[in-house]
């Protein structure tokens, strides 16, 4: 698999495992110390990550049975040897299962390292609008 399409399948993955996955398997995507900002709150380090993700299951805002879709549209991949930037467009769905419309939409600004266990999460920034 090419580095551009080993990196989209990251952002698609942390998509489909915030929804309906594992989260063990979510958090393996990004590296130990991670960071992930976004406007009202950052979290730094993978144990901080599935802390916030466990929170977010429990609220019942995504996860198993929420009915919520996070969709990666428009997207550029960029990577100079073992690190990589991945821009792309979101839109956060709810209410899947019966009347969807879309809850937030804005842009994810990542950057990716390239490990012993393939290309990982080190920094993601959350714009909305």
């Amino acid at each position: 698999m090419s580095d551009d399409a080993a990196i989209r399948n990251v952002v698609a993955r942390l998509a489909i495992l915030a929804d309906e996955g594992d989260l063990e398997e979510y958090v393996d995507l990004f590296t130990d110390d991670a960071r992930w900002d976004m406007p009202g709150g950052e979290l730094q380090g993978r144990d901080n990550l599935l802390a916030g993700a466990i929170e977010r299951r429990a609220a019942g805002t995504v996860g198993p049975g929420s009915n919520t879709r996070h969709v990666i549209t428009t997207q550029a991949v960029s990577v100079d040897g073992d690190e990589a930037a991945s821009d792309a467009y979101f839109q956060f769905w709810v209410n899947t299962a019966a009347e969807p419309s879309i809850a937030l939409f804005g842009t994810y600004q990542d950057r990716l390292v390239r490990t012993g266990g393939g290309w990982k999460l080190a920094h993601r920034t959350i714009s909305f609008g």
